[in-house]
């Protein structure tokens, strides 16, 4: 994928689709600040993006299993990035109990939603959701889709919505872009 250019406004939900390895994923790792683009660069409010201290683009991934340090028990890995109040852990579905449990002791779900609260800081401004509720049950899919866009429309954040799944792209998203019609620069603002 090369000459991409997308914009994604503040409160704005838009969908990103296109099929396997035409380049979704890579594209969300640029737009977080993970990988550097072999040309171009990736706007936020205007200047080059930094991921110094705590970003205001945070992503969630498909395999929350790999978002976490399974050596850490959950409430460490929750309280890494700021101590989310528990309103928001309630409305997550995140039980008390859990806080004591390591990584392995969660199902999917469960986990996500810990790695959702986590990057839900009062810091971040834009989400990138790469496929998060792919592997998930259809309730838990609706429940963390429901928070999601709850919070987005709270704290009028951006957010990125990339998935494979046209119907959940339509429900969750005022706009949606498929990659293999747009061409130019990579920009978030």
């Amino acid at each position: 994928m090369k000459d991409v250019d997308l914009s994604v406004e503040a409160g704005e939900r838009v969908a990103l689709v296109g099929p396997s390895g035409c380049g979704k994923s890579t594209l969300a790792g640029i737009l977080a600040g993970y990988e550097v683009p072999g040309n171009g660069e990736v706007l936020w409010e205007g200047k080059p993006l930094e991921r110094k201290g705590f970003c205001p683009v945070q992503m969630i991934g498909q395999h929350p299993e790999q978002a976490v340090n399974p050596r850490w028990r959950m409430e460490k890995i929750l309280r890494e990035c700021w101590n989310p109040d528990e309103e928001l852990l309630q409305r997550m579905g995140i039980e008390k109990s859990w806080m004591t449990r390591w990584p392995i002791e969660l199902s999917g779900g469960e986990l996500q939603r810990f790695c959702i609260a986590r990057i839900l800081g009062p810091e971040t401004k834009f989400l990138i959701c790469d496929e998060i509720s792919a592997m998930l049950d259809v309730i838990t899919q609706a429940q963390i889709w429901q928070i999601l866009l709850e919070e987005t429309e709270r704290r009028k954040m951006g957010m990125l919505v990339i998935t494979h799944n046209r119907a959940l792209a339509e429900r969750v998203c005022s706009r949606m872009v498929d990659l293999e019609e747009i061409n130019h620069e990579v920009s978030v603002c």
